[in-house]
């Protein structure tokens, strides 16, 4: 693993409790950085915190709701005095079925969390971002978003939606300083993926459990990504299935 050097920078993570989003958090603080923890599930949150020690804070937020996210900045700055990267994190896979079955508010309810709550964590952080000249916002993406995949119309919709609100971010914080890109990790050893296996739908929930990589592995590909090295995927997405990309994070 590549070493990056985060001391006294402030990072923000959606989704902090579980799976990517804490492994997320773990590699941060090693690496100096602050860390603000948001999710919904208030005693995850807490016990990740506590074994972070005081380099965290956890906000418990929903991210679907504007002003929960943008109190959450707002404590972020007060506890730690800035904000340097947000990691849009926090998704869910639900509900799993065709188009032509699936319930509408399950869908709603899905679009509210991976596309508008990614929309909120931008709309939020950027302000602050743009008027200090500095800082990175990095969304969670998928392969999904480039193509679509059998019985999962709200999440592809979702992430699709949340890899276009990255490059129109690109297109209008560059020159302010703020860096924006994606990050699509692949298939994660994750809670989700056990969801995903239990609906038996799709060429994706017939995978094994060791073809998919360890949450580390897309945690440490996030510190790469605030460096100066990862420039070039500025309003795209990083692809942690490019052998490339994992030659240079130090994975490979």
């Amino acid at each position: 693993m590549k070493n990056v050097d985060l001391t006294a920078k402030t990072v923000l993570i959606s989704g902090a409790s579980r799976g990517i989003g804490a492994a997320a958090a773990r590699a941060f603080a090693h690496a100096g950085a602050n860390v603000a923890l948001l999710a919904r599930t208030r005693d995850a949150l807490s016990d990740l915190a506590g074994e972070i020690g005081a380099k965290a804070q956890a906000i418990p937020c929903d991210v679907s709701r504007y002003w929960e996210v943008e109190q959450a900045i707002a404590a972020t700055r007060d506890a730690f005095g800035g904000l340097d990267v947000v990691v849009n994190n926090a998704g869910v896979i639900d509900p799993i079925g065709h188009l032509a079955s699936i319930d509408p508010e399950a869908f709603s309810h899905t679009i509210d969390i991976n596309l508008k709550g990614v929309m909120h964590g931008m709309r939020a952080a950027l302000p602050g971002m743009i008027a200090q000249g500095s800082g990175t916002i990095i969304n969670i993406s998928s392969g999904a978003a480039h193509g679509p995949v059998e019985g999962w119309a709200a999440y592809c919709s979702g992430k699709a939606g949340a890899l276009m609100l990255t490059r129109v971010a690109d297109k209008e914080a560059r020159e302010a300083g703020v860096r924006v890109l994606g990050l699509s990790p692949g298939t994660v050893a994750t809670e989700m993926q056990r969801e995903i296996k239990a609906s038996g739908i799709n060429p994706v929930s017939q995978l094994a459990w060791e073809d998919h990589v360890p949450p580390e592995w897309p945690a440490q590909t996030l510190l790469w990504m605030c460096t100066s090295d990862a420039d070039a995927y500025l309003g795209g997405d990083v692809s942690l299935r490019d052998e490339d990309v994992r030659r240079k994070v130090g994975l490979i």
